[in-house]
């Protein structure tokens, strides 16, 4: 707490405000946490080290944290194209490859309620259950059970808008000069996340880590790298 003095009547003297600066201190301290609990991640089901981060996340949001997350998609696909040639959210030829990621999107934006479960389901059927998910079949098969309803995904995926939010969502992350996924954006600021362990069923060990990953995202800018020279025993 600090104390300051305020001169309210010049016949008596000052006299102590002992709360001002308190309750400035203590919203200064609320306003940082909240822009701490608030971030973007980007993701690409493919990925197995957004698999572990974003399980992470979801286990702490299901679990109660009070984080704001906005999941975003980012394509691994876009930096394998020939230079010069048509993003490949615009081409075709690669609606395979951004299939479940569309899919994604559309339950992110017209069935949230079923996000979470289904973002989750897509990161392990690709990775523990080697579902490459490359077809709608492949992708119902996961998503259906959780109650998605397919057929808005289906109708969502072949208007293309969430291609636009792809593209769009890409072209913002370029800014950031990203180059993989996860990548968090803290108040302005992104970082890259290589997290080598998937969640347990300690939920508060999540919790903990993502707390701690974006405090030190928020807090200490001046730290550009930090990385193990070993991967753990």
């Amino acid at each position: 707490m600090v104390t300051t003095t305020v001169v309210t009547d010049h016949r008596e003297g000052p006299t102590t405000d002992t709360h001002s600066f308190a309750g400035a201190s203590a919203a200064a301290a609320a306003f940082r946490l909240a822009r701490m609990n608030a971030f973007e991640l980007s993701f690409d089901y493919r990925c197995p080290f957004a698999k572990n981060i974003h399980l992470h996340v979801v286990t702490a949001l299901k679990a109660g944290a009070d984080f704001n997350v906005t999941f975003t998609p980012w394509t691994l696909s876009q930096g394998h194209r020939a230079e010069g040639s048509t993003d490949v959210w615009n081409n075709p030829e690669f609606d395979n490859d951004l299939l479940a990621l569309a899919a994604g999107i559309s339950v992110r934006d017209l069935q949230t309620e079923h996000f979470l479960d289904a973002h989750e389901a897509l990161f392990r059927a690709r990775h523990e259950r080697a579902i490459r998910l490359v077809t709608i079949e492949e992708i119902a098969t996961v998503l259906e059970p959780l109650g998605v309803d397919m057929a808005t995904v289906v109708d969502d995926i072949d208007s293309r808008r969430p291609h636009g939010v792809i593209g769009a969502s890409h072209e913002q992350y370029d800014r950031y000069e990203a180059f993989g996924v996860p990548t968090f954006v803290v108040d302005g600021d992104a970082t890259f996340v290589r997290y080598m362990t998937p969640p347990t069923d300690d939920a508060q060990a999540s919790i903990d880590l993502v707390n701690s990953l974006v405090t030190l995202m928020a807090t200490q800018p001046e730290l550009n790298e930090f990385k193990h020279t070993r991967l753990p025993l």
